[in-house]
């Protein structure tokens, strides 16, 4: 069973690669790299959110974290890629 934190990720994940959600709910119980992206990316997209709402605005900050968003959500269709083309290889 996942962690809070991974459940969260994985969510958002799948709300924002919604062409992926089948085979991320797939993955996501079999694939501890993907659990620990989606852990990862809990934390990455929950620290955006915290700053895009402080006054003022830390524009380096935020740019970092929609970077790291970038680059676990860019991972993440990496592994569902690898996955797919297991699938259909011929044994």
């Amino acid at each position: 069973m996942p962690n809070a934190a991974v459940q969260r990720g994985l969510l958002k994940l799948m709300l924002k690669l919604p062409a992926l959600r089948g085979q991320l709910q797939l993955l996501s119980v079999k694939n501890l790299s993907l659990s620990n992206l989606c852990e990862a990316y809990e934390e990455a997209s929950s620290m955006l959110d915290r700053q895009r709402k402080l006054d003022p605005l830390d524009h380096s900050m935020i740019s970092e974290y929609e970077l790291i968003c970038r680059e676990i959500e860019e991972e993440v269709i990496s592994i569902c890629i690898i996955d797919s083309g297991r699938e259909s290889s011929p044994l």
